[in-house]
This record gives C-alpha cells, sequence and structure tokens, in this order.
C-alpha cells in the first residue's frame, strides 16, 4: 500500500492537474460510467464536529474509495484547518488497499476546481468582475482557480467578518488585480462571476440582487440545512450542478425543491455541459448557476493522480499492508 502525507501534495498537484482531474470526472458521471455512492456525514456531538465520508467508482479510471472527515470549527484555534479528510483507494480488481492520501489541501483543490470547471464552460467569455462571498481558509484557492478561467479586471468581496477580507485582498494582488469590500448589493450589481463560499446556514445573497448574466458557483453548501443565497435565486437561474441527487438533499437546490420553487428535473449536470450534450448557458442575459456539492468522485480522482506523481517522484511511502 502507498502512503501520501500531507506534507507532500503541494509539492505534488498543481491547480490545472486538478482542474483536468475534476473535469474529466463530472464528464464521466454524466455518461453513467462513474457513481457516487450515498454519502453520510452527521454531527458527532463532540467539538461541534460534522463528520462523514463521500465515496464513489468510476469504471473509466478505475478509481475506487472514499474521503473520510469533516469539519471541525475550533481547528483555527488549535493551529489546524477546519477541514479535515483523508482519502483511501482501493483496486478495483482486488478490493485491495491501495493508497491513502492526506487529504486537506486536495480538498481544497478539488473544490475549487469545481468552481472552476463551473466558470470555464457556463460564465460570459467576457466576464471582467470576480466577486467573492466568503473570506475563510478555501476562499483563496477559489479564487485562484477562477481567475485562469477568464481575462479578470477587478476582485471584488464581501465577508460576514470584514476583518478577514485582507485575506482577499492578498490573493487578488498576486494576480496583480485591484481588490475593493463591497456590501451585497454591489456585489450582485458588479460582479460578472460570483462565488459563495461560507458555512453559512442562512441565505446570504438574495434572488433581487443577482443581475442578467451573473454566473453564481455556489460551493458552500454540502449538508442539510446549509443556505448561502435565497431559494428564490435559483427559480431565476438555469442551474447547474455535479450531481442531482446531491443537490437536491444536501446543496443549495435543497431549499428550492422544498419551497416548490423548482423541481428536479429543473437541475442539468455540468457533466452534460462538458460532453456537449447540453447547451448550457444560451445568452449574455441568462443568469446561470452552479450547485458544488462535492462529490466524492472528485476526491478520488485527484488522489489518484497525487498516487503516481508520488511514485514517479520517488516521495511515496510504500508499506505491507
Amino acid at each position: 500500500m502507498i502512503i501520501v502525507p500531507e506534507k507532500e501534495i503541494a509539492g505534488l498537484v498543481s491547480e490545472e492537474q486538478a482542474f483536468k482531474a475534476v473535469e474529466q470526472v463530472f464528464a464521466s458521471m454524466s455518461k453513467r460510467s462513474a457513481y457516487n455512492f450515498p454519502v453520510i456525514r452527521e454531527a458527532i456531538g463532540h467539538a461541534d464536529a460534522l463528520y462523514g465520508f463521500k465515496s464513489g467508482f468510476d469504471r473509466e479510471a478505475l478509481n475506487l474509495g472514499l474521503k473520510s472527515g469533516g469539519y471541525w470549527p475550533g481547528n483555527a484555534d488549535k493551529g489546524l484547518t477546519n477541514h479535515q479528510s483523508t482519502v483511501f483507494l482501493f483496486d478495483a480488481d482486488t478490493g485491495k488497499a491501495r493508497a491513502v492520501v492526506g487529504g486537506n489541501l486536495l480538498t481544497a483543490l478539488r473544490t475549487a476546481a469545481a468552481s472552476a470547471v463551473s466558470i470555464a464552460h457556463l460564465a460570459r467569455k467576457d466576464a471582467k468582475v470576480l466577486g467573492m462571498v466568503g473570506a475563510g481558509h478555501q476562499s483563496t484557492f477559489q479564487m485562484r482557480a477562477a481567475l485562469r478561467q477568464r481575462d479578470f479586471e477587478k476582485v471584488i468581496g464581501w465577508n460576514l467578518h470584514p476583518e478577514m477580507l485582507s485575506r482577499l485582498e492578498d490573493t487578488a494582488g498576486e494576480f496583480g488585480l485591484p481588490f475593493e469590500a463591497v456590501d451585497l448589493d454591489r456585489m450582485g450589481a458588479d460582479a460578472d462571476v460570483i462565488i459563495t463560499i461560507t458555512s453559512s446556514f442562512d441565505a446570504i445573497l438574495k434572488a433581487d440582487q443577482v443581475t442578467p448574466g451573473t454566473h453564481l458557483a455556489c460551493m458552500g453548501t454540502d449538508t442539510k440545512g446549509k443556505q448561502e443565497v435565497d431559494a428564490a435565486l435559483l427559480a431565476k437561474a438555469s442551474v447547474f450542478t455535479d450531481e442531482v441527487a446531491q443537490s437536491v438533499t444536501i446543496g443549495e437546490a435543497q431549499h428550492a425543491i422544498a419551497e416548490g420553487l423548482i423541481n428536479e428535473s429543473d437541475i442539468a449536470e455540468i457533466g452534460a455541459v462538458i460532453n456537449a450534450s447540453h447547451p448550457g448557458r444560451t445568452s449574455d442575459d441568462e443568469i446561470t448557476l452552479f450547485d458544488g456539492t462535492g462529490v466524492g468522485l472528485q476526491d478520488l480522482a485527484v488522489a489518484s493522480a497525487v498516487v503516481d506523481l508520488a511514485v514517479e517522484r520517488g516521495v511515496a511511502i510504500e508499506v505491507d499492508f
């Protein structure tokens, strides 16, 4: 069995490699050659933590396994990231354990890659202003991946705690772009692309704040009860997702479905757009929304690429198991 420690991940996989892996697995899911198993995610009644696992199998890439972990909100005070996870890969032919891979950075990279894939395939080609709602740990990964998809000229941001916005300003500066802190009305009025990456359980962005032509990538809602945008916004938009079953149960669409504002059939798979079996955006005035719930196959695809690179570069640890 191969072990790839968390400390090695940063030197092994790039944003571009993560983008390619996630794009390919979304395409495979839409062709029904890859599928996710039911998600387990529970509050454990200790440390205010949410714990669970996501798993699946990709018949094309032969990626079989799971990601186990969750969200520990008190970790920042301990010098740790709040999201903690580990990916386990198994040999699809024998069931033997193939690899254990540190999953913290991989989670940030694959989540950012998913929103970047949605921007690449759904945002207007002339998008110039990137809006960021949320300034937590994963926000910088989201911004870096997004800025590679269009010729953005400016970044604007909002966060419940404004003192954290310096993180977004610094990241925009890496790309030589100006940054401005704005209120939510300005966010909706000025941004061509908006990424929401929060842990909110209440709608932050309202339907009447978002203007025609905007693309939204809603990346924070991955648990029953969470919510980042007004349910009415999904009724106003063309909605896409990584997996419809997760979108309607633990994703942003759960609220619009519960209120009867949209039907499950109104939600399209981003993989169908990648495969060209769905047209995606059809006009410059259309509001498109990607409900990024996070699927186990994303983790398996990126982790498998990391294992191959670790072996190739001689940093993999091999043990008898």
